[in-house]
């Protein structure tokens, strides 16, 4: 298997000791790396039933055949855990600059398990894991958790990725962030990273995979640019990057708003992405060698946020802060966003709770002082989230927790105890199905349905079709995962340039159908990893204020759609009733 060590790496921080294992090429075969990989591995190594924060949790790091290679798109890394925030399978992506220093150091799968004893930085290179004193490091935001640790390691082309207040504080949505502005976002990675005391990891080496084909990679890799040139969405994603969607949704009435009471958010015009170009300074920024230049380095250039500067907003925190929340101003939803940067909060999560708790003080279930569109109080709430302080320590254990302690489990919305990403499916039918069979909870990432459903590429409302298309884009997009494989490319790589990466990058002799099987093998590992830890039928259900309570236009999701799609969806698996693989599918 070329573009493969056909190695892990395995850290036990309990015992302060590492060693290398090999991988059979017959997994990486069967699996690829990225999520295969990981989904395989998470079942070998963490227990049904296992404490999501302690020490038999594993936390597991992958790259994938394309990461370190000239493919755009494939400069990111995949984390993986049982999550502490749904009970299930847990998993983020990030891009930035680290992927490529992780793979540099000569491993496919670093497994990280046990407790430290005491906050520790782990160095990770092609010559072996050192095991640093991280206690100056602890307390530290994560801007400065990153320059601490790459100063105490000094090593050149290094990269490191680190958890803030909030993974310290196990805040069950805390995620893992790097190079400042990119985050492992979703299913609190960065609380099971806190909970092994682990406050950061630096990545470096020299280590270089062989290639089953450069030219050929080479060569496609230049079709692929050719091709993209003048593609609208290439061109919209370097223009405006993910706000641009904050239009697309709010014209069809699908921009979740007020804590999901509407689906639209009156004066949405000053959250778009034509309004951030105009009114900020905006510089389009690149994972490389991305050409699609997604990510925009904002600059606040007026007002009490004067010189304040992210990477972003994208889109979901817009969404999040903006709709949820009612904050019409996009320097206050960058503020925000800088918070959450910071303390190491998922943005869709963290603004998701905020809207609650708005909704939760109103009810007088919550004697605290916050409401819509007043951003200070938000941002005392974020701060005490973090630090488990006050009303905060019961918001962090996630929302499920919270709805339920303050009888209020009918008004939160989440699936699995995730709350979903902006596409409400009142509107995007599709994304019903998507939310509640997604494995980590409702996940927008996983198929990105909403995208044929706005395109006109399946009507929104129908049920016809809807699983089977979807089960499609499930399943190249689990390729793109096994690949680690940015969701932007997903217009330009298809089955048929799949299928030529993964030949000219591992020299697997694959064809479309035999790609369609490794992707519906890694669908199932996942599903049984989540019935190994207690998923039912009944946890791929969506909340049910979707089925009873309409939007402003009237929209709802009736239930008996929602019914025929899952039971489609489970169908056209080849899963049973109640939604297990059968054998031999895994």
């Amino acid at each position: 298997m070329k573009s493969f060590y056909g190695r892990l790496l395995r850290i036990d921080l309990s015992t302060r000791q590492w060693q290398a294992e090999e991988i059979p090429d017959g997994v990486l075969a069967a699996y690829l790396g990225g999520k295969g990989l990981a989904t395989y591995l998470m079942l070998k190594n963490i227990p049904p039933g296992c404490d999501p924060l302690g020490p038999e949790n594993c936390l597991i790091f992958t790259t994938g055949p394309v990461t370190g290679t000239a493919m755009p798109g494939s400069n990111r890394f995949g984390v993986f855990a049982r999550s502490p925030l749904t009970g299930f399978y847990g998993e983020s992506y990030s891009g930035g600059h680290v992927g490529a220093a992780m793979k540099k150091t000569g491993y496919d799968a670093i497994i990280i398990q046990g407790q430290a004893k005491n906050p520790t930085l782990l160095e990770v290179t092609d010559q072996g894991v050192s095991f640093r004193d991280g206690t100056k490091l602890w307390g530290l935001d994560c801007y400065a958790a990153e320059d601490r640790a790459l100063a105490e390691v000094g090593a050149n082309d290094a990269q490191t990725v680190v958890i803030g207040p909030a993974g310290e504080n196990l805040v069950r949505y805390a995620c893992i962030e790097n190079n400042y502005w990119r985050s492992a976002g979703r299913t609190g990675m960065g609380a099971v990273m806190g909970s092994k005391k682990l406050k950061a990891i630096v990545f470096h080496g020299r280590a270089a995979c062989e290639l089953a084909d450069p030219a050929g990679l080479k060569q496609y890799v230049a079709k692929l640019a050719q091709k993209a040139r003048d593609n609208p969405g290439t061109l919209g994603y370097r223009k405006y990057g993910t706000p641009q969607l904050v239009s697309v949704l709010n014209s069809v009435g699908a921009f979740p708003a007020e804590y999901w009471f509407r689906g639209s958010l009156p004066g949405w015009e000053s959250l778009t992405g034509d309004y951030l170009i105009e009114n900020f300074e905006v510089q389009p920024r690149a994972c490389r060698p991305c050409f699609m230049a997604c990510g925009n380095l904002t600059r606040v250039t007026r007002g009490r946020h004067q010189g304040l500067m992210v990477e972003g907003p994208e889109y979901e925190t817009i969404y999040s802060f903006g709709g949820l929340c009612c904050i019409y101003d996009l320097a206050e939803i960058i503020y925000l966003n800088d918070i959450c940067d910071r303390l190491g909060l998922d943005t869709i999560s963290a603004g998701n709770m905020a809207a609650f708790a708005i909704e939760a003080a109103q009810r007088g279930a919550l004697d605290i002082k916050v409401a819509y569109g007043d951003v200070d109080s938000i941002a005392q709430l974020l701060h005490q989230i973090a630090r488990r302080e006050g009303v905060g320590d019961l918001l962090a254990e996630g929302i499920r927790v919270a709805a339920e302690k303050l009888g209020l489990s009918g008004l939160a919305i989440h699936v699995k105890g995730m709350e979903p990403a902006g596409y409400d499916p009142r509107v995007l039918q599709g994304m019903g199905l998507a939310y509640a069979t997604s494995p980590r909870g409702a996940c927008h990432l996983r198929a990105t349905f909403y995208k044929p459903e706005l395109a006109g590429i399946i009507d929104p409302k129908t049920t016809h079709g809807k699983a089977e298309l979807f089960i499609d884009y499930e399943d190249r997009l689990a390729i793109y995962d096994a690949l680690i494989l940015c969701r932007f490319y997903r217009d330009l790589v298809l089955w048929e340039d799949l299928v030529t990466l993964v030949k000219a990058t591992t020299g697997l002799d694959v064809d479309e159908e035999q790609l369609r099987r490794i992707a519906t093998r890694i669908v199932a590992a996942t599903r049984q990893f989540n019935l190994l830890q207690g998923l039912t039928r009944d946890d791929d259900n969506l909340p049910p204020r979707f089925f009873n309570e309409p939007l402003e236009n009237g929209d709802v999701l009736p239930e008996e759609n929602f019914r025929q799609m899952l039971a489609d969806y489970y169908r056209l698996r080849g899963w049973d009733e109640e939604g297990r693989p059968l054998e031999g599918t895994i």
